[in-house]
């Protein structure tokens, strides 16, 4: 049987359709939109596809946009406009195009590789995954609180391992710093292709994000009340790692208002060196009656 990592490896793997198009698809699961997480992935590895020497000129930063939500029941389309080829720097528009209407655009940037001065923030003193409960753990505490989608989603193989740090706060517990952190990484190894890794953290990056604009207030996403919505996604990549490896995802969010989060992390390697930033925007709804 296929494991869900491989699932992931295949949703990622773009099928070419003409030069600079492409086709993706997505998972038959019981979503009603699909994942942004997703829809980052396969749009950064379409630009990916079109940057010759991909190796030593690998992505730096992304940008992007969601504009519509994502049918999972039919391709996704990845146009890829090459915008620049330089000497240095390497630019990509990637445009989402479903039933004839864009519903995504990112801008991505590529980089030569080189040497250059170097600092970053330290990493949070927080336990080690080993020290936090398994996800099985996590499942019989917290799914009895989650909307049935949620549920479904925890209760099948999944390519990501989550192992939350304040895992409290789903159970109602109010973090005063407002800060959250994750350990994560996929379940299963990956190929030692530098890309790959780059794009199925880009995957992971929009999981869990926009909730930590929740913290501060003493909510979660999770609740039925409550409607999220990520609207924008940045993110810029500093360092190598591999996504089959323990990071831990440092978050926190800075404001929010207008119907409207803002929440931004970090992404550590194990040893502390930091690999990754992120920052989204997201709409965060209290439902009408």
């Amino acid at each position: 049987m296929p494991s869900a990592v491989q699932d992931l490896l295949e949703i990622l793997d773009l099928e070419p359709l003409e030069v600079n198009l492409f086709r993706g698809r997505s998972p038959q699961s019981r979503w009603q939109r699909v994942f942004g997480g997703q829809v980052i992935g396969q749009a950064l590895v379409a630009a990916c596809r079109t940057v010759e020497g991909v190796h030593e000129r690998p992505p730096h930063s992304l940008h992007s946009y969601f504009l519509l939500p994502g049918d999972p029941k039919v391709p996704i389309v990845y146009s890829v406009d090459r915008i620049r080829d330089g000497r240095s720097f390497t630019t990509r528009r990637v445009v989402a195009i479903q039933h004839g209407h864009a519903i995504f655009v990112m801008s991505v940037s590529f980089q030569i590789v080189e040497p250059g001065l170097s600092h970053q923030f330290e990493m949070p003193d927080v336990a080690g995954p080993e020290e936090l409960p398994r996800e099985s753990e996590f499942r019989k505490h917290i799914m009895p609180r989650m909307p049935a989608p949620v549920r479904g989603y925890f209760e099948r193989e999944r390519p990501l391992e989550l192992r939350p740090v304040e895992i409290d706060r789903y159970l109602g517990r109010k973090n005063p710093e407002g800060r959250f952190h994750l350990w994560i990484r996929t379940t299963r190894p990956l190929p030692d292709d530098p890309a790959i890794h780059e794009c199925v953290l880009a995957y992971a990056s929009d999981m869990a994000l926009l909730d930590a604009a929740m913290i501060p207030h003493g909510r979660t996403l999770f609740e039925e009340s409550i409607m999220g919505a990520s609207l924008d996604h940045a993110m810029w990549f500093h360092r190598p790692f591999r996504a089959d490896e323990w990071l831990l995802y440092a978050q926190d969010s800075p404001s929010s208002g207008g119907a409207r989060g803002l929440a931004r992390g970090l992404v550590f390697a194990r040893d502390g060196t930091l690999i990754a930033s992120v920052v989204q925007e997201g709409l965060v709804r209290e439902r009408r009656e």
